[in-house]
């Protein structure tokens, strides 16, 4: 009998070595398996499913017992509300951010042991789980973690806005005067060295997004402590009313500043180009009379040239019209450039392409003082601008182009801001279908620039509404081409001196172009003629690289230190910074 006993005690003492020998193989043999990152997390986790606490409850902040203070109850979650909350299918899944929370506090309940589809019985359940399904659900619950991440990509966000919380209660008192605003203020800085630069959550790791919420766990236990530490709202709302007001009127005051030096840059000449017109006008006066004369000015007047016309008073701008207009032609022989100036600028444009010849194409620098017609006509000063670059004769000689150029059929004009990438002579061939002016339509939704008439032009006036249609597509100058002989025939110099003393001056150069040309115009194709490279960012670089022309239009020109440096490359390239003139007076690229 007692041998039977002995072998039932050494059975049951096996049994029991057996139970307590098994785990230890099975981790040994598990941990062989893994990597070493791998082994260190699985230790971490099984310490964690070991020696679990409800997370919710140690970090849920004790009720104050301040019977004077009324506001909500915490709440503190159980398991299954927030496993519950969980759901990966299109109908489940919400973008609040109470749902956000809920699915990141769910992961991380089911990393330390819950069962995301478990119920209240399955809780006794888990503690008979092996080894075996344990880790099996480790790995499951990682991946869980891992796609509730990637569903709800706006925990940096979360994070940043209760950082931004935080520094609005730190500037309402001292952190030294208060226990937990100091605290308070030692978590901002703990979340500000885990998210760092990040803007999402896919520029975290996994170990800093670990870290992330559990530090955002702490952030709002402090914050609805440093709450009830402050708990006067209308007080803490009008300190942050007043700050929200200072902040915007200092926003105000910037924008202005900002705006109005913008403007004072765009009407100011630079002063490196003001010292290139000094340098190059002393050589011009040095030259004996018969010097100062351009090669084969006999081209200007014969009709089966092409013809490009540019009107303006700065050096640099005029000399990359040309250049880039010459790079890009097939026949250089066949190009004419009419550059008119004031007497002023004249000697230093001169002498610019005295220095710098064209190659076969000719230039021609004329002064506007020489038309003695454009002198009786002052209706430019009429425009309520005070900006010189509107004021200026230079923009309305676009309406006597049949005057300045008496003998010749077509003209291209262009504005002293673009740059030609293509050869032209396409142009030339173009069949206008009886209209006098080409150019490119603005008024495609979508496109940069985009303009409607009567965003510049009041329909409401009777002298506009019945003559023009409000659905009237709006083109650009810029780059147009001009058939004479049309405009002669329709008179429309004569047009544009009726549209004046109607009182129209006021509105601007391009809407009384859209006037004096309405219904004769022939729309190009939107290649022809890439606009906004002075003022938006937003031009595709694809359109500027096949367009014929580009357009700085708008204030940001590319000689100007303000250009926008993502365009400015294209124009550079045009200019000779290695010219000693531009060197002497400090100008580069």
């Amino acid at each position: 009998m007692s041998k039977i006993r002995r072998c039932q005690r050494i059975f049951i003492l096996s049994l029991l070595s057996l139970s307590v020998v098994a785990p230890l193989v099975f981790v040994s043999h598990r941990l062989n398996l893994l990597t070493p990152l791998g082994r260190r997390e699985f230790l971490e986790e099984l310490y964690r499913a070991a020696y679990r606490t409800d997370t919710l409850k140690l970090n849920a902040v004790e009720q104050e017992a301040a019977e004077e203070l009324d506001e909500p109850n915490q709440v503190v979650y159980t398991e299954k509300d927030f496993v519950s909350t969980i759901g990966y299918d299109s109908e489940n899944n919400h973008d609040s951010n109470e749902s956000r929370n809920a699915g990141y506090r769910g992961a991380t309940l089911e990393i330390n042991g819950f069962n995301q589809h478990g119920k209240e019985h399955q809780g006794t359940q888990q503690n008979d789980l092996s080894f075996t399904s344990q880790g099996r659900n480790i790995h499951d619950s990682q991946r869980l973690l891992e796609k509730n991440i990637e569903v709800t990509t706006k925990k940096v966000q979360e994070i940043k806005n209760q950082l931004n919380l935080a520094k609005a209660y730190l500037k309402i008192a001292p952190p030294s005067s208060n226990l937990r605003l100091r605290d308070l203020e030692r978590l901002s800085r703990e979340m500000e060295l885990v998210v760092g630069e990040a803007t999402q959550d896919s520029d975290l790791s996994m170990s800093e997004v670990h870290s992330a919420l559990q530090k955002m766990r702490h952030m709002e236990a402090s914050l609805s402590k440093v709450y009830r530490a402050f708990p006067d709202c209308s007080n803490m709302a009008a300190k942050l009313n007043t700050m929200k007001r200072q902040v915007e009127e200092q926003v105000r005051s910037q924008r202005h500043q900002a705006t109005y030096l913008v403007h004072l840059a765009a009407r100011t000449a630079p002063k490196g180009i003001h010292c290139l017109s000094m340098q190059l006008t002393a050589e011009y006066f040095a030259l004996r009379p018969e010097e100062r004369k351009l090669p084969n000015e006999n081209n200007i007047h014969r009709t089966e040239l092409y013809h490009y016309a540019v009107f303006s008073d700065n050096v640099l701008a005029c000399a990359a019209v040309v250049n880039s207009t010459i790079s890009s032609a097939k026949e250089q022989g066949k190009l004419v450039f009419h550059v008119l100036t004031k007497s002023l600028n004249l000697p230093a444009i001169s002498m610019w392409f005295l220095i710098n010849p064209p190659g076969k194409a000719t230039v021609h620098v004329q002064s506007i003082d020489n038309f003695e017609w454009l002198s009786k006509d002052n209706s430019f000063l009429e425009s309520n601008s005070s900006d010189p670059r509107y004021t200026s004769e230079l923009n309305y000689l676009r309406f006597y182009l049949p005057d300045i150029f008496p003998a010749l059929n077509r003209v291209v004009l262009f504005d002293h801001d673009v740059v030609v990438q293509q050869d032209l002579s396409a142009l030339w061939n173009m069949d206008m279908k009886g209209n006098v002016i080409g150019a490119v339509g603005t008024c495609q939704e979508g496109k940069i620039p985009f303009h409607r008439i009567d965003m510049f032009l009041n329909f409401s006036d009777p002298l506009i509404g019945k003559r023009f249609d409000i659905n009237a597509c709006t083109w650009a100058f810029g780059m147009n081409l001009f058939d004479l002989q049309q405009w002669r025939r329709h008179n429309l110099t004569a047009v544009y001196h009726n549209y004046l003393q109607m009182g129209l001056s006021s509105v601007g150069s391009l809407p009384l172009g859209w006037l004096t040309f309405y219904n004769k115009t022939e729309l190009l194709n939107r290649q022809w003629h890439i606009l906004g490279l002075g003022y938006s960012s937003d031009v595709d670089r694809n359109e500027i690289e096949r367009a014929a022309v580009i357009h700085y239009d708008g204030l940001r020109k590319p000689w100007l230190d303000i250009a926008m440096g993502r365009y400015k490359s294209f124009w550079t390239k045009y200019v000779n910074y290695d010219n000693h003139f531009l060197q002497r007076c400090n100008l580069q690229a």
